[in-house]
């Protein structure tokens, strides 16, 4: 009697095992591609201010081009004006601020994320 009581002990320490490993795999594939998406978007804006440091294009066609690749990415921005495009002669600053809303059963939350990025030209 005494070992089966231990083997049902080892069976539910396994169960318990597998299901907090399974949730930590279920909250990585919601988690992974919001981080994912806000890096290549925190790329996309560095390489827009980068390049435009060099160029007389306006901010409003910066602004554009950025929105164009958060649309892309799925970053959800309600309109273009909430990406903030400064150009002070050589100078391109680009930033913005969103939300992610993760909904898992026992503890939704939000991911903010502030991306933003500030280039000089070198001459």
């Amino acid at each position: 009697m005494i070992g089966s009581g231990r083997a049902v002990m080892k069976t539910l320490k396994a169960l318990i095992v597998f299901g907090v490993i399974g949730a930590a795999f279920y909250l990585a594939y919601l988690v992974a591609p919001v981080y994912w998406n806000f890096y290549e978007f925190q790329d996309a804006i560095a390489e827009e201010a980068r390049i435009n440091s060099y160029t007389p294009k306006s901010e409003i066609d910066m602004r554009d081009t950025v929105w164009k690749k958060a649309q892309l990415l799925d970053i959800p921005l309600g309109k273009p004006e909430e990406i903030k495009v400064q150009r002070a002669g050589s100078t391109v600053l680009i930033s913005t601020e969103y939300t992610v809303h993760i909904d898992i059963p026992v503890h939704p939350f939000d991911l903010k994320f502030a991306p933003s990025t500030q280039n000089r030209a070198a001459y």
